[in-house]
């Protein structure tokens, strides 16, 4: 991807004792917070000054606040450059093209930090909120933090367009693409900077659906993504084209059920950057089991009335079988057991296959007896002997898949 022509005012930035880095025998943990900027010459001054004097006295690691110019056509260059050349902790970059995305990939991409995160400009988040927001990253617990608006211990002031706009956009989110975090927009975010550049080469937004396109390519990889409840406090002052933004929005999501359904949802990370993930709890499993099992069931019915008017009982029985058990065996890996990305994939399929197996020499088996006993029973009376026997084989491959196939213990 062509990286659009920069400039940039640095310089480097001391230890937190007041030494040169480069005097320093042990090198402290450090977090690159980005800025970007549009045409924000009256407010840039404050707001950074404002960060700078909060971080300075309650962050406990080395920081360094790097302003993000995005093309600006007013002084926003002139006093980011400013703020540059007087605080150290502070560097300036100047992009000719726009882009907030952009922006947050060419400083993510570069940085040396230990964790990169972002803030809007105009802080509508609460600073309070950064320390546990970079926390879990800085220990290794998690991959990516996000702020969450819509969190209950969250306390927000807005109006009421935005309100519903956003809760629409993050349930349309979790409804069709499964999403799993609960605020995909709040300009708050943090990630490890390693997990962080193994994701930016699959984002092809440059815009405002960069947050949401990198956190579900984060989620379809197994990543942990950590949330923290923020206050927030909306702008008045935003510049943002809300109804520009939501078409954008919709065409990056279609973009992505594209790309997830061709099987590209997904990045294969190396081994030390993936984290390990633990699947939910048995009451979350059944009740997703049985969501997944009963669209199942329809769709086998359905195909096996449909193959019964060419094939035999038997025959129809099994091909249906074994479409719908593939898809069966995907679905539960991914929504009931929190299985993600394509390590394994297969290996799951062929295992999940016993039960298909087992579902089979039983349905099999309740159609043999029935032909065996009422040769004359119609396609109806075969359909409710497989229903019933497809309710035993459920139950089996519940169980296999918990206790076997996707066993958190197993390597």
């Amino acid at each position: 991807m062509t990286q659009p022509a920069m400039r940039q005012t640095v310089r480097p930035v001391p230890a937190v004792d007041g030494r040169d880095a480069a005097d320093t025998v042990v090198r402290t943990r450090l977090v690159e917070i980005v800025v970007p900027v549009y045409n924000e010459q009256h407010s840039l001054e404050r707001c950074v000054r404002e960060l700078h004097a909060y971080l300075s006295k309650t962050f406990p690691y080395d920081y360094l606040i790097t302003v993000a110019d995005n093309a600006s056509v007013d002084a926003t260059w002139q006093v980011a450059s400013a703020l540059a050349e007087e605080i150290p902790q502070v560097r300036a970059i100047h992009l000719d093209l726009k882009g907030r995305g952009r922006a947050l990939r060419h400083v993510w991409g570069t940085s040396e930090a230990d964790v990169v995160a972002y803030m809007d400009v105009d802080l509508s988040t609460g600073l309070e909120a950064f320390l546990p927001l970079v926390a879990p990253l800085l220990s290794g617990h998690s991959d990516l933090a996000i702020g969450s608006r819509l969190h209950r211990g969250s306390a927000v002031v807005r109006g009421p367009k935005r309100e519903f706009i956003s809760r629409t956009y993050n349930f349309l989110l979790r409804a069709t693409m499964a999403a799993k975090f609960s605020d995909a927009q709040c300009g708050f975010k943090a990630g490890r900077t390693e997990v962080v550049k193994q994701l930016l080469d699959r984002v092809e937004d440059n815009a405002w659906f960069f947050d949401t396109e990198l956190l579900l390519l984060a989620e379809a990889s197994g990543l942990r993504i950590h949330e923290v409840p923020v206050d927030w406090v909306d702008d008045p002052d935003s510049r943002v084209d809300i109804v520009r933004t939501v078409v954008d929005d919709l065409k990056g999501m279609a973009r992505v059920a594209r790309r997830t359904l061709a099987g590209r949802g997904a990045v294969e990370l190396p081994d030390r950057v993936r984290q390990s993930q633990v699947p939910p709890g048995l009451g979350w499993q059944s009740v997703s089991f049985a969501v997944i099992g009963g669209l199942c069931t329809l769709a086998y019915m359905l195909l096996f009335l449909a193959l019964r008017r060419l094939v035999p009982a038997l025959a129809a029985n099994a091909l249906a079988l074994g479409v719908t058990a593939v898809f069966n065996t995907a679905a539960n890996r991914r929504f009931t057991f929190g299985v993600t990305g394509r390590r394994n994939a297969l290996k799951h399929q062929l295992e999940g296959g016993l039960a298909f197996l087992i579902g089979l020499v039983l349905t099999s088996g309740g159609v043999a007896v029935l032909h065996a006993t009422a040769p004359d029973a119609g396609h109806g009376v075969e359909l409710a002997v497989l229903v019933a026997a497809n309710a035993a084989a459920t139950l089996v491959r519940f169980v296999l898949l918990r206790v076997w196939v996707f066993h958190p213990r197993r390597s």
